[in-house]
């Protein structure tokens, strides 16, 4: 075989290759988006002061008897 021919060979057999490949694609190489923005970390530290906060405010309103 010369040299053309099993170059030739060898780069239709790569095509073949990738042909039944098709549709075929690892996950690993599908970009995904993040399913969080924001880390999880913060996540909490921002629901801690919330939900702080508010119960702060509800105590701080029915210690001083409902009026603001």
């Amino acid at each position: 075989m010369t040299t053309s021919k099993r170059l030739a060979d060898r780069k239709s057999a790569k095509f073949q290759k990738n042909i039944f490949k098709r549709g075929l694609v690892p996950e690993t190489t599908i970009k995904k988006g993040n399913p969080y923005p924001v880390g999880p970390i913060v996540l909490g530290l921002f629901l801690f002061v919330v939900i702080g906060s508010a119960l702060l405010q509800i105590l701080r309103t029915a210690s001083s008897g409902g009026v603001a």
